[in-house]
C-alpha cells in the first residue's frame, strides 16, 4: 500500500507553530498529530492572557471538541506537544534562554501565524504583533541550526490596491523598518493621528501591517528558506477535524448565525460579487504541503515563493448564494433564543441599508432594552446590535468589492502530489459539495460556538413557525398602515379639490 509521502517527511521532525491558540493554528496542531503520527515534537508558542497562564490555555485547547478523535484512539500522541511561553509581542519573544537553545537545536520546521485579527487593532499594536513579531520570528529562525521552512501566514487581501494578486510580493510605499520605529519618536496620540495617512489605501492596520510583514519576510530570502501563504477568508471545516468545526463567529460564520438569530436584516454588499473564502481544513492541508515542498526543494527561485490560497473561480459562489444557501439551512436546523423570523436581506444602495439598520436593528434594540429595563432585567440588545454594527462596518470594504487572485502555484503543486497525499492533504475546491458544507456551517456555528444543543432543533423549527406567523402580521400591519395613510392623504387631497 503506498504511504504518504508528506506524512513521512514529518517523521522524526520537530516543528514550532506560533498562533496555535487560533482558529488556523487549531487545526495545524490536530492535523500534524492525526496525519503525521511519527512527528517528533510539536512547540507551540502561547502567551499568557485574561488571567489563564499559557499551560492552562493549552489544556483548554485539547479538551476542545476537535481533538476528541486523538484523544479517544491516539491519546499518546498529546505527549508530542511541547508549550513554549511566550508573545511574539515581546522582544525575544519572551521565552527563556533554556526554551530558545532547545528551539534552536531541534526545530526544523516553522509555521508562523501569530497576529492580531482585530481589524479595529490600533497602529501601535498591529505593527508590534504583525510585523515586528514576524521579524522576532525571523530573527530567531536565523539561529536555528536545521531550519528548512519557514511558512508565514499573510493574508490574501493585503495588496488592496492591486485589481489582480499575483502570487508574488508587491513592495510597500513605506519602509517596514521605518513604520516599525513609529512608537520610538512618536508619541500614541500622534501615530492615531497619521494612521489613516500611512494606512492609505488600505481600510484597516490589519491589512497593512501584513503586507508590511511579507516585505520583511522577503527580506530573509534567499537567507533562509522562507515562504509565504495567503489564506483568503477562512471559513469553517469542510471535513477536517469535524465537519462545520468552527471557534469564532469572525467573518461569514458570523453573518449567518446573526441572520440566524433574526437580530441581522441587512447587509451592505454587493450580492453579485465573489465570496472569497477557503475552508481551514483546505488552507491548512495546503500550509503543511508548502512546507513540505520548501523542504524538499534545493534549487532556490530568485524571488521567495508565494502561494495564494484561494479557489479562484474554481467553486465560485456569489455573496447572495452564500445568503441564500445560509437562510435555506438556517429554516432547516434553526437557531434557539431567536428574537426574530430570519428575514436578513444584502443591497449594495447605502441609503436603503442605512433605512433598514435604524428600523430592523436600532429602534427594535433600543424597544427590547427599555422592556428588559422596567423588568429589572439585564440589557443586552444594544450591546449586541454595536458588536454587529461594528463587524458590519469592517467587512463591508470587502463585501462591496469583487477580488480576483490568481493560484497557478498552488494548483501545480496540488498537482504534483501522490494519489494518497492529494487525498490525505486535500484542497480539491472542485468537489466540494456547497449545499453540504453550509449545512455543516450553520450546525458548527450552532454547536461548536453557541454552545446549543443539536437535540434542541426540533424544538426550535417550533418556535420558528411562531415566527413566521408573527412575521406575517407585522408586514400585515405594516402594509395596512401605509394604505391608511395613503387612504388619508388622499381624502386631504379630495377635500382640497
Amino acid at each position: 500500500m503506498e504511504k504518504s509521502v508528506i506524512s513521512q517527511f514529518f517523521n522524526g521532525r520537530s516543528v514550532f507553530v506560533t498562533g496555535s491558540t487560533g482558529l488556523m493554528g487549531k487545526v495545524l496542531v490536530w492535523k500534524l498529530l492525526y496525519s503525521c503520527p511519527g512527528i517528533k515534537n510539536i512547540f507551540v508558542l502561547i502567551r499568557s492572557k485574561r488571567g489563564k497562564s499559557a499551560l492552562l490555555r493549552y489544556q483548554e485547547i485539547i479538551k476542545a471538541p476537535l481533538f476528541d478523535s486523538i484523544r479517544k484512539t491516539k491519546k499518546s500522541l498529546l505527549s508530542k506537544l511541547q508549550v513554549v511561553c511566550g508573545d511574539v509581542g515581546l522582544d525575544g519573544l519572551g521565552i527563556t534562554l533554556e526554551m530558545k537553545e532547545r528551539l534552536i537545536s531541534e526545530v526544523s520546521i516553522v509555521f508562523h501565524g501569530a497576529a492580531t485579527l482585530n481589524l479595529d487593532a490600533s497602529l501601535t499594536e498591529a505593527i508590534n504583533l504583525n510585523t515586528s513579531g514576524t521579524l522576532r520570528m525571523l530573527e530567531l529562525c536565523s539561529d536555528m541550526k536545521n531550519l528548512e521552512a519557514f511558512v508565514h501566514f499573510s493574508t490574501a487581501f493585503c495588496h488592496v490596491d492591486l485589481d489582480t494578486l499575483d502570487e508574488e510580493v508587491h513592495k510597500s510605499t513605506f519602509d517596514a523598518y521605518n513604520i516599525m520605529r513609529l512608537p520610538s519618536w512618536l508619541n500614541e496620540n500622534s501615530i492615531k493621528m497619521v494612521t489613516p495617512h500611512l494606512i492609505s489605501p488600505h481600510p484597516n492596520t490589519y491589512t497593512f501591517s501584513k503586507r508590511l510583514a511579507e516585505d520583511v519576510v522577503s527580506d530573509f530570502y534567499p537567507q533562509l528558506p522562507v515562504v509565504i501563504a495567503r489564506p483568503s477568508i477562512v471559513t469553517p471545516a469542510l471535513k477536517e477535524p469535524l465537519p462545520g468545526w468552527v471557534d469564532n463567529l469572525n467573518g461569514p460564520t458570523g453573518i449567518l448565525a446573526a441572520g440566524g438569530k433574526g437580530v441581522l436584516r441587512s447587509i451592505l454588499c454587493n450580492s453579485e460579487y465573489t465570496a472569497e473564502a477557503v475552508p481551514v481544513d483546505f488552507a491548512i492541508n495546503a500550509v503543511i504541503v508548502i512546507a513540505w515542498k520548501t523542504a524538499i526543494t534545493k534549487q532556490k527561485t530568485n524571488v521567495i515563493p508565494v502561494y495564494n490560497l484561494t479557489q479562484h473561480n474554481l467553486n465560485p459562489i456569489t455573496w447572495e448564494a452564500v445568503m441564500a444557501k445560509g437562510r435555506e439551512e438556517t429554516m432547516k436546523n434553526p437557531f434557539e433564543l431567536m428574537l426574530w423570523y430570519p428575514t436578513g436581506s444584502l443591497t449594495s444602495n447605502r441609503f436603503l441599508h442605512t433605512y433598514k439598520v435604524i428600523c430592523y436593528h436600532w429602534i427594535p434594540a433600543y424597544l427590547i432594552d427599555g422592556i428588559l429595563f422596567l423588568l429589572g432585567q439585564k440589557r443586552f440588545m444594544i450591546r449586541v446590535q454595536q458588536k454587529i454594527s461594528d463587524g458590519l462596518r469592517v467587512l463591508q470594504y470587502f463585501t462591496l468589492r469583487n477580488w480576483d487572485f490568481t493560484n497557478d502555484r498552488l494548483l501545480a503543486l496540488r498537482d504534483s502530489l501522490s494519489e494518497v497525499d492529494r487525498k490525505t492533504f486535500s484542497i480539491d475546491f472542485e468537489k466540494m459539495d456547497i449545499d453540504v458544507y453550509f449545512r455543516n456551517c450553520i450546525l458548527g456555528a450552532r454547536q461548536y460556538c453557541l454552545k446549543e444543543d443539536p437535540a434542541s432543533i426540533p424544538k426550535a423549527r417550533k418556535t420558528l413557525k411562531v415566527l413566521y406567523v408573527l412575521d406575517l402580521v407585522v408586514i400585515y400591519l405594516k402594509y395596512a398602515l401605509v394604505a391608511w395613510l395613503l387612504y388619508k392623504v388622499y381624502e386631504q387631497f379630495s377635500a382640497v379639490v
